[in-house]
């Protein structure tokens, strides 16, 4: 299971956690303010899942980078186009000369940066200490990032500027059905990866007896893998909408943008922003099983606003 928890406090900028268990290292969505975000949790960070750069969803950027410092791996940071750039900048906004000498930086800290675009995903790396941009190909999938535990998906919002809002997968879990009659045994992975692989013919052996693999296919199960949803700055579009719907289909969490209320829609479509309502709507057509508006106006910060503001995205998501 995919365990997303917020990093900001009340009145802060958006940071969204995820984390799996006997997994050891951790994910987040964009990196506004965030007072609960530890120096263990970045050291720790694996990945960085970025909706888009404005300067409230990613300025927490240089406190990741200030302790990310130390590690010796390379970092994956995923974005809408332009992404490389703008974190090539914050890079080279320090100055590095006394940092590490050559024989070190070639076992330091590294960057690979996905730019989301619509003519495919752009691949980039940075290293210390120089922190050029070096191109390394180009992906034409929509999954943007994949490891041993879960697979990321993505669709381009239009918030004026790209928005890319994210879909996070658990793997299937395949198990043997508590029906199988055959005793337990290292015959088992063999076919978990025949049934995995849709390899019908493929020979088992189990307790001196021999069998196909789809013979056996009757005593396995597969269950779909924890989804959770990440969703920010959009226009209240049936195009955005669409895109969100398909991305977050039967998401068991989705974490949304809620910025104005109801009464303030043509405030929200010059901003290119969401309502409460109309979030709490697209959560509902999209068939999630539970929603989380997780980003709001500063205007809508007091306690009366934010009130009214969760009250109508409930209305929205409940229908």
């Amino acid at each position: 299971m995919i365990n997303a928890i917020s990093k900001s406090r009340a009145g802060e900028d958006v940071c969204l956690m995820l984390s799996l268990p006997n997994h050891r290292f951790f994910y987040l969505c964009d990196c506004g303010q965030a007072s609960d975000l530890t120096i263990s949790d970045v050291k720790n960070l694996n990945g960085l899942f970025m909706s888009h750069t404005h300067i409230d969803h990613f300025y927490n950027f240089d406190m990741l980078l200030r302790h990310q410092l130390p590690v010796t791996r390379q970092i994956v940071i995923c974005g809408p186009k332009g992404i490389a750039q703008n974190v090539q900048g914050k890079l080279l906004a320090y100055n590095w000369d006394i940092l590490l000498t050559e024989e070190q930086a070639a076992n330091a800290l590294s960057y690979q940066v996905r730019e989301i675009t619509e003519e495919g995903i752009f691949l980039y790396e940075l290293h210390t200490p120089k922190w050029e941009l070096e191109p390394k190909g180009k992906l034409e999938d929509i999954i943007v990032y994949t490891n041993e535990v879960f697979s990321v998906k993505y669709e381009i919002l239009n918030h004026n500027t790209p928005c890319i809002a994210y879909s996070f997968v658990e793997h299937a879990k395949i198990s043997l059905r508590d029906n199988c009659p055959l005793k337990a045994g290292e015959w088992i992975k063999l076919l978990k990866k025949s049934f995995q692989e849709r390899n019908l013919t493929q020979i088992i052996e189990v307790e001196n007896q021999t069998f196909e693999a789809q013979d056996l296919f009757q005593y396995v199960e597969e269950k779909q893998g924890y989804k959770v949803c990440f969703v920010m700055d959009h226009l209240a579009s049936e195009s955005n909408h669409e895109k969100i719907i398909r991305l977050c289909q039967q998401a068991d969490e989705l974490y949304i943008e809620a910025y104005y209320l109801q009464e303030e829609l043509d405030l929200a479509i010059k901003n290119h922003h969401s309502t409460a309502y109309l979030s709490g709507k697209v959560a509902h057509d999209s068939q999630a099983k539970k929603a989380f508006p997780i980003h709001f106006s500063r205007r809508h910060q007091n306690q009366e606003t934010l009130k009214i503001l969760l009250e109508e995205f409930e209305k929205g998501f409940l229908g």
